[in-house]
């Protein structure tokens, strides 16, 4: 198998940070990143689809995938939400001759850097300031007083893991971050 069947792209932040806009970004630019759907216990949202987005799993299911240790991570993110990425996705992936990219929350990137160490790049998206994040997460219309307030406090607890990311890019401005990503990504891929 050679180096690039190996390597992980993983990409956190804080909710409404950006890294979503900075993954499509490097997906559209990298054509060897594939992007890692995860799997979860929530419903679809909108125009989610199973197996694009997410893969969406039962409770019951996503439990039993636990116990039988198929994650290469998982969290709890919200109360009785769970989130995780199965090994099989990544070995999918790889067989492909692609590099997995994560877009993932901050305790799942902490645990897949931990499990994957050798070749693995994690970049931490962080917003300008948590005033700005909290706008961003309100433009969206989709919080309501109660998710909003636990999403910006979250926020500020995953922000004070940053350090422990192999890089820490600011999104105060989307073209700006995209292109240090660019550049960070590039010299992963070639390496």
């Amino acid at each position: 198998m050679n180096q690039i069947h190996q390597k992980i792209l993983i990409i956190t932040a804080p909710s409404g940070a950006g890294k979503t806009s900075i993954t499509h970004f490097l997906m559209k630019t990298f054509p060897v990143l594939s992007f890692s759907v995860s799997a979860a216990t929530r419903q679809a949202r909108g125009n989610e689809t199973n197996g694009v987005d997410y893969y969406f799993i039962t409770l019951e299911d996503f439990k039993k995938k636990i116990q039988q240790k198929e994650f290469a991570e998982w969290e709890m993110v919200y109360e009785g939400k769970y989130y995780g990425t199965l090994k099989s996705e990544l070995k999918r992936i790889w067989s492909l001759g692609k590099v997995p990219v994560l877009d993932i929350d901050v305790k799942g990137a902490l645990h897949v850097q931990q499990q994957y160490p050798e070749n693995t790049l994690s970049i931490f998206v962080e917003p300008p300031s948590v005033d700005e994040l909290k706008k961003r997460l309100l433009s969206r219309g989709t919080e309501t007083e109660e998710s909003l307030a636990a999403r910006v406090n979250k926020a500020s607890y995953e922000i004070s893991f940053k350090d422990h990311f192999d890089k820490i890019i600011i999104n105060d401005n989307l073209d700006s971050a995209c292109e240090r990503a660019l550049k960070i990504v590039g010299d992963f891929i070639n390496s």
